[in-house]
């Protein structure tokens, strides 16, 4: 499983960029490659709004804005599991964070049946990093569930995080993307008729051996 983790923090030495050490050595751990990218470090604008409030996002689902919102577009198509890890600001995602995501559901959340957003049934976990007073966190993290869902994403853990609770955070989330990368867990991300012992999207049968006689009291 190919998982992209998404840090959106200017502070390389905080807390978000601790979880996201954390994240990538629990993917890699979990016999996984990881691929890590920071939004701070590309160039990404606010949504234009265009015409009466929708643009192409809506009809061909890109956006015209000639930044680097398409190449990471392209990162997030190509990933096969994801970490979404963000600073808490007044119990949100950071703005960096919600300047992409803006976009990225204008332009996924609005496929229609038949056609699948690039995030689909992909296993994701989100990180809420609250380093500050600590507060705000499970706020963040409904907010990035209200966004996973709406882009058709997995939800396999939300995990928040302060600076009270770091010690034994950083290592819920170093195993918990373990856990997702192992093999049954990836075998249970895949379509149904992908897995092993399936044929044309049934199960197969399971080996049910004999049962042995009870044993007499």
């Amino acid at each position: 499983m190919k998982v992209l983790v998404v840090m959106s923090s200017q502070n390389a030495g905080g807390l978000t960029a601790a979880c996201g050490e954390a994240a990538r050595q629990g993917v890699v751990d979990g016999k996984s490659p990881a691929r890590v990218i920071n939004l701070n470090e590309f160039n990404i604008d606010r949504c234009a709004i265009c015409n009466d409030g929708w643009g192409l996002c809506r009809t061909e689902h890109r956006c015209i804005r000639e930044d680097d919102f398409s190449k990471l577009q392209e990162m997030f198509d190509a990933a096969e599991g994801l970490v979404l890890i963000t600073p808490v600001y007044f119990g949100e995602p950071s703005e960096t964070f919600k300047a992409f995501f803006d976009r990225l559901r204008r332009c996924e959340a609005t496929k229609k049946s038949g056609t699948r957003s690039i995030l689909a049934d992909k296993p994701t976990v989100c990180v809420a990093a609250a380093g500050g007073s600590g507060g705000g966190a499970i706020h963040c993290l409904a907010e990035m569930e209200r966004l996973v869902r709406q882009l058709g994403a997995m939800p396999f853990d939300y995990i928040p995080i302060t600076q009270k609770t770091r010690e034994y955070q950083i290592e819920t989330i170093h195993d918990g993307l373990a856990a997702m990368c192992a093999p049954k867990a990836v075998e249970q991300t895949m379509p149904l008729s992908a897995r092993k012992g399936t044929r044309d999207g049934k199960r197969g049968k399971r080996r049910i051996g004999r049962r042995r006689p009870a044993k007499e009291s």
